[in-house]
């Protein structure tokens, strides 16, 4: 499942393949192999506020960029399962998300994806079920 022994300019590359990804507007700060981790930075726009002016992100977008770590992590392959918990608004801060793979099987993987405001406060938590067999 894990293709993190990429670095992190081709793992930056691969966030341009898509234009809806680039528009999360996600930056790539470290990928550690080892723990088979992927840190990224998510600066706000105003298409993601949850009303015009409020600096508050919108779940959605939120979601989205889980997802897309989730997916630099692993391969192109089905979704089974994806969860998102929302612990707090995320206001006037841009997201700093950390995904760690759990566990990567002849069958499944699982990717848990943390989310935190600028200040390290958890805002949302993120796992995400992906088949491995091609």
């Amino acid at each position: 499942m894990s293709d993190l022994p990429l670095g992190k300019d081709e793992l930056q590359r691969r966030l341009g393949q898509s234009a809806f990804i680039e528009l999360l507007n996600l930056t790539v700060v470290s990928a550690d192999p080892a723990k088979q981790q992927l840190v990224m930075r998510a600066a706000m726009r105003p298409e993601f506020e949850r009303g015009r002016g409020s600096g508050q992100w919108h779940g959605g977008p939120i979601a989205a960029i889980i997802d897309t770590a989730v997916m630099l992590l692993g391969r192109p392959l089905p979704t089974v399962n994806f969860r998102v918990d929302y612990l707090r608004p995320a206001i006037d801060t841009a997201l700093v998300v950390t995904a760690t793979v759990r566990r990567c099987g002849r069958l499944v993987g699982v990717v848990d994806v943390d989310v935190a405001n600028e200040a390290g406060q958890l805002l949302a938590i993120g796992r995400a079920t992906y088949a491995t067999a091609a």
